[in-house]
Order: structure tokens, then sequence, then C-alpha cells
């Protein structure tokens, strides 16, 4: 597949204070784009902006509020003239059982995945339309296989993905491209956040290979900025997952099998268990709810 050259394209980047965002928007930027980094860290935002190699600027907004994104598509249409690629990254995590797990930090990781994706992709169509552009929604081997103790993120994966797959229909004609990004446990704050709690860690230990590895962010982030200048319809972040996508249809039934013989073994270790949102970006969105509220 030919290649979009990103010299003088303009990319918006969700939660991109951080992680996978962060680091895509510093490779974007060394390609020539001109990067829009959205997130809910503000100093954060200002210090990665300003470590960029060219034109960049940040807005704060939460990607769940549809007029603080709808402000932030016009002023960065305003600030450098049109959109050509808009990745949605944005996303939060949490764990632990779903009977004792948090409903509220169960309700915004479903929120800030999968609706604030759609909210991010409402507001910015208008002008992927005008430019022709490309969406990539980053999802997650979460979208592809379900996992215990991860009901709201793989219920929010498997959400945007199957969202993204029916946006990408319905916009073609009008040549704007969607792709989906997929990720397995990669090197961030969310993962290792996650990590802190002995019994993830050890569950996650205990996947089968290549599924129980963590892997460096810099490769993922390379693969994903060449789905992005391929304008791939699926970008693949760890080689293995590409092979994933043909035995899905098995997995529900083998994880519901090995997961209740793993939820046993673990059974009298889940007391108090962390049950809110996990990562440095978890605490800032728990952050800017609770300034909200006040």
């Amino acid at each position: 597949m030919s290649r979009v050259g990103l010299e003088g394209q303009v990319a918006v980047v969700t939660g991109a204070a951080r992680g996978v965002g962060e680091l895509l928007a510093r490779k974007l930027s060394a390609r020539g784009a001109t990067v829009a980094l959205v997130g809910l860290e503000e100093e954060a935002l200002k210090e990665v902006s300003g470590r960029l190699h060219g034109d960049s600027a940040y807005w704060y907004a939460d990607v769940t509020d549809h007029e603080a994104m709808s402000r932030v598509a016009r002023e960065v249409k305003a600030r450098f003239g049109k959109v050509d690629v808009v990745v949605a990254n944005a996303g939060v995590a949490n764990g632990g059982p779903f009977a004792d797990s948090d409903p509220v930090a169960w309700r915004r990781v479903i929120e800030v995945n999968l609706v604030g994706s759609a909210v991010t992709a409402r507001a910015f169509l208008p002008v992927l339309t005008e430019s022709r552009g490309y969406l990539l929604q980053i999802a997650s081997l979460a979208a592809i296989t379900p996992a215990p103790m991860m009901t709201a993120y793989c219920a929010s994966k498997a959400g945007v993905e199957a969202y993204a797959h029916s946006l990408r229909a319905e916009v073609g004609h009008q040549g704007v491209r969607v792709g989906v990004g997929y990720l397995s446990w990669t090197d961030t704050d969310m993962v290792r956040g996650a990590d802190q709690d002995e019994v993830m860690r050890e569950l996650r230990q205990r996947l089968p290979w290549p599924a129980n590895k963590t892997y460096p962010l810099g490769p993922a982030v390379d693969r994903i900025v060449a789905g992005i200048e391929r304008r791939s319809a699926h970008v693949y972040g760890q080689w293995w997952l590409r092979g994933m996508q043909g035995v899905r249809g098995y997995l529900p039934a083998l994880i519901g099998t090995v997961g209740q013989r793993e939820m046993k073994r673990f059974a009298p270790r889940l007391q108090g268990i962390r049950t809110g949102l996990v990562g440095a970006g978890g605490a800032a969105d728990e952050e800017a709810r609770a300034t909200h509220r006040n």
C-alpha cells in the first residue's frame, strides 16, 4: 500500500500527555507533521508540545465532553487551517472482579474509551471530510479476546473496534479512511499501574506466550506511525496480533474455561484488590473530575 508523507500534515492526538500518545506525537512531529495535542494534563501537554520538532499546540479537554471537543476541532482548524489525521488514543483502565468493582470507575472506563472515542470522531469528522483524512482508533488485544478481571476495559475496546469498523463503511465514500490500532501489553503508565497489584501482575504472567510479555513502547509506536502513513484499516503494534484475528472466534470459549480455573486459584487473594482507575493517566482523570465537581 502506498504511503502518505507526513510532511505538512496536521495530526491530532488525544491522550497525548504520556505513553503511546506522547511518543506518537513526537514521532509524527519528527516526520514533519504539525501536531495538536489533546488531554487532561495541561502542564504535561505543554511540556510535550515544547519538545516537538515543528509547529504544535495543545488543548485541555475531556474527550467525553462533546462541547469541549467540538470547540477543540474548531480551534485546531482555525490555528492550522486543516486536519489530516486524528488518533483517538485517550483511554483509562481499571481491574478486579466485576462484582466488587467500583461502579463509578467501571462506568468511566466505558465513557472515556468508547464514548470519548465517538465524541472525538463526531467533533473532527467535518474537518476530516474536508481533507479526505484519516481517523485511527486505538483499540487493544482486549478487543480481540476477553479476559477476567478486565470487564470494563474489554467491553470498551471491543466496542470501539466495532464502532470504528461501522464508521469506516459509512464515511469511506466521502474519502475519509478509518483504521483500528491494536496493542498488546505495552510499557506504559497504564500497564505499569495495573502491575502494581500483585494478583493482576501474576494473572498476566500466567497468560500464554506471547501475550504474557510487556512490549517496549518504541517499536509499537513505530508500527502505528507506519499505519498512519499507509492509512491502514488495521494497525498492529506487535507482529503477532495480526495472527490473532484468525483464531478470535475460538477465544471466548477457551478463556471461559481457563479463566474459571485461574479465578478459582486466585480467589482467596482477591479481597482488597484495587478497583479504581490505574496508572498516572487514571489518577489525572480522577483529579480532573474531582476538580470539575468542586
